[in-house]
């Protein structure tokens, strides 16, 4: 088995980065999850360059894909030049996800592994993995616990990559997201206990779209009770948002929201967990 050589000094993402093709290269077929972000598609990028057309990248197509990473799939397709294809799941079918539990990333990870094993099935193909890696290891992430159950890989965890040698290795071998801000299913935007919908997710990701069309790229609208939204972006955007202000809130009342509002502590990546670390969420039984 594929291991980093061991060394006094820190393995470099150039040494990492060996490792992963070796291992990809010890597997005679793979299906890759991939969700459009820097991790899932650099996985693939490195696959396909060492096992070529025995890579299938597969991306789940729902109303939490936000539209423009949609619209983005061809055009990541086309460069990569690997095959790839969309599967449409239904996880807000299932009434344990839609009613957003505290492990609702179980019931959506779940539903996604059912659909690519199926796949993988029908195109005899003996190994699915995903992009998490070592940094996503102490985050709260019950999707993991789905992945385990169903057997799947991390290679990008295993071969011990972090989000800066992902960044690094994709910078260098020219993937054009090596930059891409770090990003989540528009379900994420709701507060634990809030229930999603499809309408709702369209209204998410009709405010972000429109913000994203001002120029900002890194922000999050969180959805909260009573019809209250709350803006999170880097505080070094506050000020350039500020000229956008009051078109914003139209947008939103236009959209259904009685509340808007900006969070003066900046944008942080996975910020309705803060909840879990106060006050017990009950989660649904898996």
């Amino acid at each position: 088995m594929t291991t980093l050589i061991a060394t006094d000094a820190p393995p470099t993402w150039q040494q990492k980065l060996e490792v992963l093709r070796a291992w990809m290269r010890e597997r005679d077929t793979v299906l890759i999850a991939v969700s459009g972000g820097i991790d899932s598609t650099f996985l693939w990028q490195v696959a396909h360059g060492e096992i070529g057309q025995r890579v299938l990248a597969v991306t789940a197509v729902s109303a939490s894909l936000a539209s423009w990473e949609r619209d983005q799939l061809g055009a990541l397709a086309t460069e990569i030049g690997g095959r790839h294809r969309t599967v449409e799941t239904s996880e807000l079918e299932n009434a344990n996800y839609a009613a957003n539990p505290a492990n609702r990333c179980y019931f959506c990870k779940d539903t996604l592994w059912n659909a690519l094993r199926e796949i993988a099935r029908a195109e005899r193909i003996d190994h699915i993995v995903d992009g998490y890696n070592l940094d996503d290891v102490g985050d709260y992430r019950p999707g993991q616990v789905a992945g385990a159950e169903h057997g799947i890989s991390s290679p990008l965890k295993i071969c011990g990559f972090r989000k800066a040698d992902i960044r690094a290795a994709a910078e260098s071998l020219g993937l054009s997201i090596w930059a891409k801000p770090a990003m989540a299913c528009l379900s994420s935007r709701f507060a634990y206990g809030v229930a999603i919908s499809a309408e709702g997710l369209a209204q998410v990701d009709a405010a972000e779209r429109w913000l994203r069309e001002c120029g900002f790229s890194e922000l999050r609208v969180r959805v909260h009770a009573d019809k209250l939204v709350r803006l999170e972006i880097p505080l070094d955007d506050v000020s350039a948002f500020l000229v956008h202000r009051e078109r914003f809130v139209a947008l939103c009342k236009k959209l259904g929201f009685l509340y808007v509002s900006l969070d003066l502590s900046g944008l942080k990546s996975g910020s309705m967990n803060a909840v879990l670390m106060h006050e017990p969420v009950e989660p649904a039984a898996q």
